[in-house]
C-alpha cells in the first residue's frame, strides 16, 4: 500500500508540476504578446485560473505524503511520543475527512455546473471541467491522510510511506 500511494502521489505531483509549468509558459507568451504585439492569448486569465487550481490539487497528495504541510507544535513539542502519535493521528483523520468531503462536494458541484451548462466567459470552456479536475487530487490526499493516521495509531514509522530510507538501508 505504501508503494502504491507513493507512486500515485508522485504521478499526480509530476502532472501538477507539468500543468504549472505549461501555465507559466502560457502566461509568459501572453504577456510578451501583449507587450510586443498588443495581442495576448485570448482567455489567458481563465486558463491560468484553471491550470493553477489543477496544479495545486494534484500537488496536495505529495505534500501530505512528505509531511510538507505546516505543523504548529508549540504546545505539543514536549509531550510523550505516544501522545504525539495520538494527536498526529487525530489530525490526520480530520485532514482525511476534510479532503474527502471536499473531493465529494467538488464532484457534486461539477455535476451541478455541468447540468447548468455553465461556461467560462471568454473561451466558453465547460466550467465543470475545472471542478471535476480538483476531485482526484483531493481524494488521494484524503486517502493518504487516513493511511498516515493508521500508521500513527499503530506506532508505525511514516518513513516507508514517504519513501525515506533508514541509515542502514541507505548504506546497503
Amino acid at each position: 500500500m505504501n508503494n502504491l500511494l507513493r507512486r500515485l502521489a508522485l504521478i499526480f505531483a509530476v502532472a501538477g508540476s507539468a500543468v504549472a509549468l505549461l501555465t507559466g509558459a502560457m502566461t509568459v507568451v501572453s504577456v510578451a504578446g501583449r507587450a510586443a504585439l498588443g495581442e495576448p492569448i485570448q482567455g489567458d486569465v481563465e486558463l491560468t485560473q484553471f491550470g493553477i487550481a489543477l496544479a495545486i490539487s494534484l500537488g496536495l497528495p505529495w505534500c501530505q505524503l512528505r509531511g510538507a504541510n505546516i505543523i504548529v507544535d508549540f504546545f505539543t513539542q514536549n509531550v510523550a511520543a505516544r501522545t504525539q502519535r495520538l494527536l498526529d493521528g487525530i489530525g490526520a483523520v480530520l485532514l482525511g475527512l476534510m479532503c474527502l468531503v471536499l473531493a465529494w462536494r467538488t464532484g457534486v458541484g461539477a455535476q451541478s455546473v455541468k447540468e447548468a451548462g455553465e461556461q467560462s466567459m471568454i473561451l466558453s470552456l465547460p466550467m465543470w471541467w475545472a471542478y471535476a479536475s480538483l476531485a482526484p487530487g483531493l481524494a488521494l490526499a484524503g486517502v493518504i491522510a487516513f493511511w498516515q493516521a493508521f500508521h500513527h495509531f499503530t506506532g508505525r514509522s511514516l518513513d516507508a510511506l514517504a519513501g525515506a530510507q533508514s541509515a542502514e538501508g541507505a548504506a546497503s
